[in-house]
C-alpha cells in the first residue's frame, strides 16, 4: 500500500480576496454546531442501521428490534437520539408506534453517503 504524499504549503501568503469571500460564504457557529451533530448521530453504526432499514419503509419498533436482533430498550434509545435531532419521526397506531425518516434531506444524506462509499468500495477492488 502506498502512502499518500499530501502537499502543504511552504510559504506564508494570504490571499485575502479568497479568505474574505469564503469567510462572508461560511455559516454561522450555530447553524454548523446542528450539522456537526446531525453527522455525529450518524457516526454510531446501530442508528446507521436503523436508517438504513428505514430507508425505504416505515417501520414499528418490534420490527426494527427483530430486524437488529437488538432489545425494545436499546433501540428505543437509539430511535430516541434519532427523533430528537430531527433524522427519525413516529406516528402512534394503537398501541403500535411506527418510525420513518424525518424527511427526503435525512433519505437523500444517507442514499448519497451509500453511493459514495460503494464507489470507493469499488474503486479499491479494482
Amino acid at each position: 500500500m502506498t502512502k499518500c504524499k499530501c502537499s502543504v504549503c511552504d510559504c506564508n501568503v494570504i490571499h485575502e480576496e479568497q479568505v474574505f469571500k469564503a469567510k462572508s460564504e461560511m455559516l454561522n457557529d450555530k447553524v454548523l454546531n446542528f450539522i456537526s451533530e446531525f453527522y455525529k448521530a450518524l457516526s454510531d453504526c446501530t442508528r446507521v442501521k436503523i436508517i438504513n432499514a428505514l430507508d425505504k419503509q416505515e417501520l414499528c419498533v418490534c420490527d426494527i428490534c427483530q430486524l437488529l436482533n437488538m432489545t425494545k430498550s436499546a433501540v428505543s434509545h437509539q430511535l430516541q437520539k434519532l427523533k430528537e435531532l430531527n433524522l427519525i419521526k413516529s406516528r402512534r397506531q394503537g398501541k403500535q408506534v411506527f418510525y420513518a425518516l424525518a424527511d427526503e434531506h435525512v433519505k437523500q444524506v444517507f442514499e448519497i453517503s451509500t453511493n459514495h462509499v460503494l464507489e470507493k468500495l469499488d474503486e479499491k477492488e479494482n
